[in-house]
């Protein structure tokens, strides 16, 4: 049993997402057949799918979101007409006070509930026994009814939504593999949702419409989506790019972003060294110009919506990579994609990220061969890359050297102690102070991959603290002995199993216990 429960821990840690608590019976079912326990996701393609209900397409999203701006917007011009002086109205603060405190939330701008000023066609008198009068206005404000929060606006909703669906989806599944090739191709192909609104509120739907659809698919199917959505459009500004020859590159005071297309050759496709030139990220930007989404008023389609508009791409043949691209139109773009997406130095790159993600900071050369011989003789079909990863000895030969990630490990410990998330601030907060803030990395290349990131004192002492909070609130209903048998069974190493039996209290040994390289290791 001890090396099926070392396989099993492997399935369940480095290729899912951890071993559920209650009556899962994980560990024992990855320990029969690990290879087919970890496989058996990869069999319901749809199960990758995230329907719930209350999610909505970008187009819809994008409407709401363009109608929210708008409104701000208007408010904020209503503030600034407001601000010359008006009568003052008795028990209200002049206009121009008011106007100051406002800022640009439109639950404020509904809700201002900014402190009374004394009215200033008089001066207010000092009270003859200040020290009372203070008390007594203490007295007053502690039994005064509190005012209630202002409700989150309607971008807030939307993330806060999309974030909890994705926890609920990680936290239920049965081995977590699907899962983690949605992280990592979301990772792969980031946007961040600190851009801005419409990447904030777009930041679930992304994933939703242009990865997870794709995970088990086609490489080239799932570059196309993602480069033609409008999150990418609006985080990589190529909704800003203008042909220097287009109509309305001629017309406006604003040129070619190459953005999208350095991070297309970049980080996307050919990866650092694939052979690609400054020449190629100025002609590949020149084809993507035009690649935009439609605004508020929908002239060019429904809002949010992809459309390619003629009047911004550069006119003419363009060379990438050695290769002319004559077409004038969307298909020019699509072509230089799907030719990227078969070419050798992408099989390579991404064959790399992919064990460097499973297995080692250092990956293997042999498998990583292996796997981008796969990518290229199945035509970049992501299934069957999964497939020969799980069915690669190196992948389950290799000692768990890597640490999970902040949302691996969280995301493990909701799966241990059977916790179906149904607040994701509890997350969100989590994850923003170890350093993994929900689809929010600090730049395009998205979160770091190595133990370097996660690994250092600073984040150890973190991850320990939140441990040590977790079991406060959960210790007294389970028992830390038995989830070590859940979370490892006979692989538990002797040490971890002394640690937890010598731990003064429950809630001390379910913190050790989140602790143990059983657990924080894949």
């Amino acid at each position: 049993m001890a090396r099926d429960s070392q396989a099993a821990l492997v399935a369940l840690n480095r290729f899912g997402l951890g071993a559920r608590g209650g009556a899962s019976g994980d560990i024992l079912n990855a320990a029969s057949d690990p290879r087919g326990f970890v496989k058996q996701e990869l069999a319901r393609p749809n199960g990758v799918l995230l329907e719930v209900p209350g999610l909505q397409s970008t187009p819809a999203l994008g409407k709401a979101v363009f109608d929210y701006q708008f409104e701000i917007q208007q408010a904020r011009d209503a503030a600034a007409k407001s601000a010359a002086p008006a009568p003052a109205i008795e028990g209200q603060p002049p206009a121009d006070a008011k106007a100051q405190r406002r800022n640009l939330s439109l639950n404020s701008i509904a809700m201002d509930m900014a402190p009374r000023e004394p009215s200033r066609e008089a001066p207010a008198k000092l009270p003859e026994n200040p020290d009372a009068a203070m008390a007594s206005a203490e007295a007053m404000r502690a039994n005064a009814p509190k005012p209630p929060p202002a409700p989150l606006n309607v971008i807030q909703k939307t993330f806060r939504a999309e974030a909890l669906a994705r926890l609920q989806r990680a936290v239920i599944a049965d081995c977590g593999f699907t899962e983690r090739l949605v992280v990592f191709w979301s990772n792969h192909f980031c946007i961040s949702a600190n851009k801005g609104g419409p990447a904030r509120m777009w930041a679930g739907s992304f994933e939703r419409e242009a990865i997870r659809p794709h995970v088990l698919g086609r490489f080239g199917d799932m570059l196309k989506a993602v480069e033609q959505h409008p999150a990418m459009l609006f985080f990589l500004d190529n909704q800003q790019s203008l042909g220097p020859d287009s109509r309305a590159g001629r017309n406006r005071n604003r040129g070619l972003n190459e953005n999208l297309a350095r991070e297309i050759l970049e980080l996307h496709t050919l990866g650092v060294g694939g052979g690609y030139s400054q020449a190629d990220v100025t002609s590949l930007a020149n084809i993507i110009t035009g690649w935009t989404y439609a605004g508020r008023l929908g002239q060019l389609g429904p809002p949010a919506s992809f459309v390619f508009n003629a009047n911004a791409h550069q006119p003419g043949a363009q060379r990438v990579m050695g290769k002319i691209y004559d077409a004038s139109d969307v298909m020019q773009g699509e072509a230089v994609l799907a030719d990227l997406a078969g070419h050798p130095a992408t099989a390579k790159f991404i064959a790399g990220k992919f064990v460097q993600h499973f297995v080692a900071d250092d990956p293997p050369p042999a498998l990583v061969a292996r796997l981008a011989d796969v990518f290229t003789r199945t035509d970049g079909d992501l299934k069957a890359l999964a497939t020969a990863l799980v069915d690669s000895d190196d992948a389950w030969k290799a000692p768990p050297s890597k640490m999970r990630s902040p949302y691996e490990f969280l995301v493990a410990a909701g799966r241990l102690l059977a916790q179906i998330p149904n607040n994701p601030g509890l997350y969100l907060t989590a994850l923003n102070a170890l350093g993994q803030p929900l689809w929010a990395p600090a730049g395009p290349n998205g979160f770091p991959d190595t133990n370097a990131a996660w690994a250092a004192p600073e984040g150890i002492k973190l991850r320990l603290d939140i441990s040590a909070q977790i079991a406060a609130r959960l210790a007294d209903g389970v028992d830390p002995r038995d989830l070590l048998e859940l979370v490892a069974a006979d692989a538990a190493s002797s040490e971890t199993r002394r640690t937890i039996e010598r731990a003064e209290s429950r809630q001390q040994a379910l913190a050790l216990l989140l602790m143990s390289p059983e657990f924080q290791r894949r």
